[in-house]
């Protein structure tokens, strides 16, 4: 699994004008290609009077799914650009449609693919761009003896709490980036001299803002 990736944080949707065609830019956070494929396929029927809707989405992991259309648009100028730049702003798990309503004035090819370009960089600011990032949960069992310590130590070291059970004893789940679970655990070892059981929990990505990637690097 990555450690993080971007993608955007939904639905957005935004407009501009190029030499009289209007360019209608969205975006949508997907999983799957059915997903992506109902997206555009909704966006189409949206506007079933446009000149055309031009599309590309980006999914996976590692990008395997990648596909573009130019929808009648000279081969190249639209569903390629489109696709370049989801790529190039880094984001994973997106589709993009970009609309045109043709106002009379031909772009030549470059034109196009400068227009499409900017109608999904305007998609990708509409929707918001997040971060995923790597967390894995550990779970500290301990007496309450000590937790008014591990307490402390977990508030002091702005370590994100998923939850706490207060029965016999206390249970704390914990969600911490990945690679930082050993470190820690190794620090609540010595808080409580040993005396904490811990376990590593599920792991999986919390959605935070894009900066805190660079916080991660």
């Amino acid at each position: 699994m990555l450690q993080h990736y971007k993608t955007v944080a939904g639905y957005g949707e935004d407009e501009i004008v190029i030499d009289r065609s209007r360019f209608i830019g969205y975006a949508q956070r997907v999983t799957t290609e059915e997903e992506a494929v109902a997206f555009i396929a909704m966006i189409k029927k949206k506007h079933w009077d446009a000149t055309h809707n031009c599309s590309a989405f980006i999914i996976g992991e590692n990008d395997q799914i990648q596909r573009s259309n130019d929808d009648g648009e000279p081969s190249g100028t639209a569903g390629k650009p489109i696709l370049e730049c989801i790529k190039k702003n880094g984001v994973k798990d997106t589709a993009v449609v970009v609309t045109r309503y043709f106002g009379g004035i031909k772009l030549g090819a470059g034109g196009l693919v400068r227009a499409y370009t900017a109608g999904t960089v305007t998609a990708l600011k509409a929707a918001g761009i997040v971060a995923h990032i790597l967390h894995q949960e550990v779970i500290i069992t301990l007496d309450y003896h000590w937790w008014g310590k591990i307490e402390n130590e977990l508030r002091l070291g702005n370590h994100r709490v998923d939850g706490i059970d207060y029965a016999e004893l206390v249970a704390v789940r914990v969600q911490l980036p990945a690679g930082e679970e050993i470190a820690f655990m190794e620090r609540i070892t010595d808080l409580t001299n040993g005396q904490a059981r811990l376990e590593l929990g599920n792991k999986d990505y919390i959605e935070l803002p894009v900066e805190a990637i660079q916080d991660t690097e």
